[in-house]
């Protein structure tokens, strides 16, 4: 089978490899038919990733047909289009049991290879063996099509969660910093529960335009952001700050723009070791702030359910659709901010 595996910093191939095939009771074996290439597929792209194993099959957002299960696979079956979540968790532990899947003492994810545990082979590959397969996968209902509920498997769940941890009341201004694809989707879900207006800030120029295509009002970060942030708010700032990119400037863009009692959510993948936290100022001005990851475990079927009520139309964020063939091209656009979301096509 063809599928994508990182050599080094920006070298990523297509290349044959053997078929996956069922290795435990819980497996289960997907034909993927819809895949992804999603930001944090960039860190080892760039390099920033240490101890990445060269070879890694990469892709942890995909979407399939299950072509094989193990015989301690209750809920799916040959023949059923099923989503795969990013994230592997066992589904019984002690975290598990409480919705924690996150912190799961099997805890790994798909297309990373050892680095948070178990090797799991990506999903940018023509087959992917699913452990764990009852709490891993979701159905997929009849009435949507791949690409509607492709990005439940992370990112829309991400933003989700982002909104949901920055504790939104009706009427609230929310600032959301960075117009990537998290961070588009984060402003959608942000909708969700009631504020007065999302504002989305960011610095190219076709992110901004995308952020005022789903109904935010673009903040161009170039010029003083906050200054912009609070002569919308009567001089306040923004009562909750989502933060969607993961580095340090975006994490101290958010401490400019939230108000004093503020909350600021984080679902940005910070690596550094470094924390820009002003001690100080958190203290005075009385923040809030949160980190979260989007549980897709937990999270999936109630985001399924929003997009079949058409409260979310995740969609919108795709901006190239390529065969697998292409997806060395895909992460080149990727890395030159040329694409919003490049989804491949098995």
């Amino acid at each position: 089978m063809k599928a994508v595996r990182w050599y080094g910093t920006r070298d990523v191939r297509l290349e044959d490899v053997p078929e996956p095939s069922i290795q435990s009771p819980t497996d289960a074996l997907l034909r993927v038919t819809t895949g992804a290439i999603c930001g944090t597929d960039m860190h080892p792209y760039h390099g920033l990733l240490p101890n990445f194993v060269p070879g890694t099959i990469l892709g942890h957002e995909f979407i399939g047909v299950v072509e094989q299960v193990g015989n301690g696979v209750q809920r799916f079956k040959p023949g059923d289009r099923a989503l795969a979540t990013d994230l592997v968790a066992d589904g019984t532990c002690w975290y598990c049991r409480r919705g924690w899947h996150w912190q799961c003492v099997n805890r790994t994810l798909f297309g990373y290879g050892p680095l948070f545990g178990a090797d799991v082979p990506g999903g940018q590959a023509q087959y992917v063996r699913v452990p764990f397969a009852d709490t891993v996968l979701h159905h997929i209902p009849d009435d949507l099509q791949d690409e509607q509920v492709l990005f439940v498997g992370d990112i829309l769940t991400t933003g989700y969660v982002c909104a949901l941890n920055g504790g939104i009341q009706p009427g609230d201004t929310v600032a959301v910093v960075g117009c990537g694809p998290v961070g588009i989707l984060a402003q959608m879900c942000a909708r969700l529960f009631g504020p007065a207006q999302v504002l989305g800030l960011d610095m190219v120029p076709n992110r901004l335009q995308l952020a005022e295509r789903v109904g935010s009002i673009p903040i161009d970060v170039r010029e003083d952001a906050a200054a912009q942030v609070k002569a919308l708010t009567d001089g306040r700032g923004a009562d909750v700050v989502l933060e969607c990119v993961g580095t340090e400037e975006p994490l101290k863009q958010a401490l400019q723009v939230v108000r004093p009692k503020g909350t600021i959510s984080v679902v940005g993948v910070h690596i550094e070791e470094a924390f820009p936290w002003p001690g100080g100022l958190a203290f005075v001005n009385e923040l809030t702030l949160r980190y979260g990851v989007g549980d897709a475990i937990t999270y999936g079927e109630r985001i399924i359910e929003l997009i079949r009520r058409k409260r979310l139309d995740p969609t919108v964020i795709i901006s190239h659709r390529l065969p697998l063939e292409a997806a060395v091209h895909g992460y080149e656009l990727f890395d030159k901010r040329e694409a919003t979301k490049v989804v491949l096509k098995m």
